[in-house]
């Protein structure tokens, strides 16, 4: 088998769903059709066509890129697959910055790659519960360019299809002001049987516990809000209201970098596979 790397298209999403099975993967058909929107995905098939991996890169500009979904087929591990499609999107990457996230298993791969392990991400899930604060309201599309103007200066990199996507798809999206000026914003999204938060920008943990409050209000179903090891106090709210730790990844950037953008206020990500 030759394993020939190529671009896939919107027709090689029921082949990521599957691979993503196989590999006890959610089958999340709107994040994949949401990476196959924005970013670049790659894949190699083996003799019978059948997808044997696929891994997908996101630019943002020239300033950052994201590396996701990296699946190899159960029975195609150990070829080394996993390693020429992550050195495939390297090569094609053009930005200044690279990240990732990283569970246990890819962690020696990426770091094999030159990626650096930093800040802990924990995934929360559960019937989550808090008070609403009645500080947020909710965007209309004349708050468009603002909230593309503090998404680019929280993450350093101009995400504004990102952040059109949201105003067009979210369920729900809200933004909270200080004197006329929006300060924060998040989003929520229905992915499965999850509400996804995601993302969450806010400058304070009483402004993030706002937007996640009025986000999750009257939730028809199970919470989702990955949060940074260093938000503890956030960490330990969420926990409190009915959302509890499921799992831990960790944040990884090329070369060890710093990512660019006011992180200070970057709560939540727009998922783990765009950073």
């Amino acid at each position: 088998m030759s394993f020939d790397i190529e671009v896939l298209t919107i027709d090689d999403l029921a082949g990521c769903l599957a691979l993503a099975q196989d590999r006890e993967w959610r089958p999340e058909e709107r994040r994949w059709r949401l990476l196959f929107e924005l970013g670049t995905v790659f894949g190699v098939r083996d003799d019978d066509g059948r997808l044997a991996g696929t891994t997908v890169l996101t630019a943002f500009g020239t300033a950052l890129s994201a590396i996701s979904m990296v699946l190899v087929a159960s029975e195609h591990g150990g070829r080394g697959l996993g390693r020429r499609l992550m050195e495939h999107a390297l090569a094609a990457a053009r930005t200044d910055d690279v990240m990732l996230y990283a569970t246990a298993y890819g962690q020696p791969l990426y770091e094999k790659l030159g990626f650096t392990a930093g800040e802990p991400l924990h995934v929360h899930l559960g019937e989550l519960s808090v008070p609403p604060t009645s500080r947020t309201r909710p965007a209309v599309p004349a708050d468009l360019a603002a909230v593309t103007a503090l998404d680019r200066a929280t993450t350093g990199a101009p995400r504004d299809r990102l952040v059109r996507w949201l105003f067009d798809s979210a369920e729900r999206l809200r933004v909270l002001e200080r004197d006329g000026v929006i300060v924060g914003y998040g989003a929520a999204w229905n992915n499965l049987d999850q509400l996804m938060v995601a993302p969450v920008v806010a400058e304070n943990d009483q402004d993030a516990k706002a937007l996640i409050g009025e986000l999750t209000a009257d939730a028809d179903r199970p919470v989702r809000v990955d949060l940074r090891e260093a938000a503890a106090a956030l960490r330990e709210w969420v926990e409190h209201g009915g959302a509890a730790r499921v799992l831990t990844s960790t944040t990884m950037v090329l070369g060890g970098r710093t990512l660019p953008g006011d992180r200070s206020r970057w709560v939540v990500p727009a998922t783990q596979a765009l950073g």
